[in-house]
């Protein structure tokens, strides 16, 4: 089962339980087992730029911790997202992607001429989504491809 010539699908990871939900979701649903895939999966995790970085300041030890634990983190990530679809035996190719998540991972759309976006969706509040900034929310509006936002059902509390 190659992937030359199949449309792109881009995973956007973190390794929330959002993250993971909709990465088990686009699985299930994209690529079922024992049958041909009909898309070229990209995990793809955005990891930040620590901010005496993008300021310019602050060389040495400090910057060189905080740079190593994000890359160890990112690392950590990845793997996860490779381990769940190794379980499925989805073949699969991963990027870890520098800077601002909404920002990277249009980018990498475009780079990789997506045809669709997996994102998850955390179910953030409209205040906290005012003030975080909404991934999936900018992704949907900026995003060169068809986007699909998949959200974690609520549990339903019992009485």
């Amino acid at each position: 089962m190659g992937n030359r010539g199949k449309p792109v699908m881009i995973m956007g990871f973190d390794e929330s339980e959002h993250g993971i939900y909709a990465l088990r979701w686009a699985l299930d649903h994209f690529f079922p087992i024992g049958q041909e895939h009909q898309f070229k999966l990209i995990v793809a995790h955005a990891k930040p730029i620590p901010p005496n970085v993008i300021h310019g300041q602050g060389t040495g030890g400090y910057v060189s911790g905080v740079e190593r634990d994000l890359k160890k983190v990112a690392n950590r990530t990845i793997s996860k997202a490779m381990e769940i679809c190794e379980e499925r035996s989805v073949r699969v190719t991963s990027e870890i992607l520098e800077g601002d998540a909404r920002h990277a991972i249009c980018e990498a759309v475009e780079r990789h001429g997506a045809a669709i976006l997996v994102l998850g969706g955390h179910n953030h509040g409209r205040v906290r989504r005012m003030f975080l900034g909404s991934v999936s929310d900018y992704c949907a509006h900026h995003a060169h491809c068809s986007v699909v936002i998949v959200k974690k059902p609520k549990r339903k509390h019992c009485h």
